[in-house]
């Protein structure tokens, strides 16, 4: 009885190491896309590949809308397009140079030129996509000719942005400037203000936000648009379509030659991204390739 237990206890023994390498060699070679982990992700991109994530910082409108736009074509590049949005014109530039981001775009060359001065960044221009006409709006008047004498006017508070504002209001004759102040113009470079107009500076944002609050704001085009307000037919008046500010795609100087980069930029400056804008912001947003 012994004996023959002893054979059977070896048997079942046998029996399950057998099972037990016969496991292990059905997940042997060609098994390890299939193991716990692997199955279903995507591959890491690695010097060499062209399968990459671009991560770029934007204002929502209407600089997210132009690269989700891109997103399909440029997913048949391999490039994973990322877009992430932000409502202030600080964190993109910030992020960028410090590498959280790839690229940015929502910003005009101007700005970017004094962001870099004063925080001593190096970031730089990867490309010029298109002109978002400045504009001046109001909830109070119909018509620039019923701003009274002492009004109130709202302006961007960075410098590049309300340089531009008040150089926009000086060439409508609302003031004089001093003709030796350049684009920083600021308002300490009024040289007449014989109506005697009162200047409020605020975060570009917010501009929308406080328009029953004053006579007349000067907002940028984007902020303009998330607010529901139309440049072409909003605006009290708008720069010409010839504005030297033109919103460009930002980049590090290490990465701006970057293959990835260059087909952003070849996508961004397309005519389908072209006809993208006409058709939806109808000469609110206007394309100005460099």
């Amino acid at each position: 009885m012994k004996n023959q237990s002893y054979k059977a206890m070896v048997s079942i023994m046998l029996a399950f190491m057998l099972a037990a390498c016969g496991n292990n060699g059905g997940n042997g070679t060609g098994g390890a896309s299939q193991s716990p982990g692997n199955g279903g992700s995507q591959p890491t991109a690695t010097p060499g590949q062209s399968a990459v994530t671009l991560k770029v910082g934007a204002s929502p409108v209407p600089h997210a809308e132009i690269l989700t736009h891109l997103i399909p074509s440029l997913k048949e590049q391999g490039i994973t397009l990322e877009v992430i949005e932000f409502n202030d014109y600080i964190q993109p530039n910030v992020q960028l140079y410090e590498k959280q981001l790839d690229a940015n775009f929502f910003q005009h060359k101007p700005y970017l030129d004094q962001f870099n001065k004063d925080r001593g960044y190096d970031l730089v221009m990867a490309a010029g996509v298109h002109i978002e006409p400045f504009g001046v709006y109001s909830n109070k008047i119909k018509t620039i000719d019923e701003l009274k004498d002492g009004a109130k006017i709202a302006i961007p508070n960075d410098p590049s942005n309300g340089g531009r504002s008040l150089i926009l209001l000086a060439q409508h004759g609302l003031i004089e400037l001093d003709k030796n102040a350049g684009v920083e113009v600021t308002v300490s470079d009024i040289k007449n203000n014989p109506r005697g107009f009162k200047f409020v500076e605020l975060e570009a944002a917010t501009l929308p936000r406080v328009l029953d609050e004053v006579d007349i704001a000067a907002i940028n085009t984007n902020f303009a648009l998330e607010a529901d307000l139309n440049p072409i037919e909003d605006a009290l008046f708008i720069e010409d379509k010839d504005s030297p500010y033109v919103n460009i795609l930002a980049v590090r100087s290490d990465n701006k030659n970057d293959a990835a980069i260059q087909k952003l930029v070849q996508a961004l400056k397309s005519s389908d991204v072209e006809k993208f804008i006409n058709d939806t912001y109808k000469g609110a947003v206007v394309t100005a390739f460099d």
